[in-house]
């Protein structure tokens, strides 16, 4: 198994205690396009898909990984269709 999908893996084993450098770093690796519009928020979009806004603040709560893992397996469902 790759090193993303070990990540991937722990954040669905233990979605807690993440930050927001883990969810960029991701993003980069999917080519989701994230934004933060001045505020203490990300945004993390991918054409197609319906945006996640995650707070910035460390730790970010399970449900916000549990989306952004959500945009993730779109995306990758998307790809396989392609």
């Amino acid at each position: 198994m790759s090193t993303v999908g070990k990540l991937l893996e722990r954040m669905r084993r233990n979605p807690k205690d993440w930050d927001i450098e883990d969810l960029k770093g991701l993003a980069k690796r999917f080519n989701v396009d994230w934004r933060q519009p001045g505020t203490s928020h990300f945004t993390f979009s991918a054409k197609g898909q319906i945006p996640v806004t995650v707070p910035a603040h460390k730790p970010i709560k399970p449900i916000y990984i549990k989306k952004f893992l959500a945009l993730l397996d779109a995306i990758g469902t998307q790809n396989e269709k392609e």
